[in-house]
């Protein structure tokens, strides 16, 4: 059975219901408990138990409980361990304060990066959120809430920093990102504003844990020119990689293998039509040079 360490920074609520989901997915499917039935069980349906299962809602410890009993979880010590993870599965995380500013819809991205042990990003128009700088942060942020208050503009732009700690805590995941040439031309809060953040990248090039990759103009059209996207791959072999690909008012999570090996496929084609790793610091300081002329 799969135990998470209390205190783990990447134990955050998200990965927990994907673990305990999970758990229970193979308690079912080994007592030969259909999902309709299961749904019976808890007073509820099939859907519900596929979505409990996916780690998509939240858990009552009375549902799981009667699920444990149905599929034959008698030892107390198991059943314990279960209730409890589905008890810190529904505790609140970090970014829950700022309810006021987040979409439900990017509640989920937040505990999938927590909890992720690699992050591959392809990013078309903006520098990844991971690496931007708090003022290129407040540039991007104006572009989508003109006419917003100061007041709330301060609490996105905490919020994006604030996610940015997951690069500095002691087992930091993985970042491989790729940045189309575009991203990093557009003058993003003006010159000023761009030479901090193209210097930031810069910076980050030389953390062990942080690869970056340029696709240049010169590369024509490529593997993912639909649009940016992520995948998020985690430590634990219970959970599946994840595609994220955000929209203007949603997103959209994708864990079919289908739709995993098409993203796979297209970021392995951008990583070799990009510039080589050990060409990106010299690119960087070319193109921030060329916003100091």
């Amino acid at each position: 059975m799969t135990t998470v360490p209390a205190g783990d920074p990447a134990s955050g609520p998200t990965v927990l219901r994907m673990l305990l989901g999970a758990q229970l997915r193979r308690l079912r499917e080994g007592a030969g408990v259909s999902r309709e039935s299961a749904g019976w069980e808890i007073r509820s349906s099939e859907s519900k138990i596929s979505r409990m299962e996916l780690g998509r809602v939240g858990f009552k410890e009375r549902d799981v409980a009667d699920l444990l009993t149905l599929y034959g979880v008698t030892a107390a010590e198991e059943r314990e361990a279960l209730l409890r993870l589905a008890r810190d599965a529904n505790s609140p995380g970090w970014w829950h304060r700022y309810g006021d500013v987040l979409p439900s819809w990017f509640q989920s991205y937040l505990g999938l990066e927590a909890a992720a042990a690699l992050i591959r990003t392809y990013e078309v128009q903006f520098v990844p959120g991971l690496l931007q700088t708090p003022e290129y942060a407040r540039a991007v942020i104006l572009l989508g809430h003109r006419g917003a208050p100061d007041e709330e503009i301060d609490r996105r732009v905490s919020l994006r920093t604030k996610r940015q700690e997951v690069l500095r805590r002691d087992k930091p995941p993985q970042l491989w990102a790729v940045l189309d040439e575009a991203a990093l031309r557009r003058p993003i809060g003006g010159p000023e504003v761009m030479r901090a953040q193209l210097d930031a990248l810069i910076a980050a090039t030389a953390q062990p844990h942080v690869q970056l990759q340029i696709v240049p103009f010169a590369a024509g059209g490529h593997a993912a020119a639909s649009g940016a996207f992520s995948i998020l791959r985690f430590g634990d072999q219970d959970l599946p990689d994840v595609v994220y690909i955000e929209q203007l008012t949603s997103a959209i999570y994708l864990d079919k293998r289908d739709d995993l090996d098409y993203y796979a496929l297209a970021m392995e084609r951008l990583c070799v039509e990009a510039e080589p790793p050990e060409r990106t610091r010299e690119l960087l300081a070319e193109i921030r040079d060329e916003f100091s002329a």
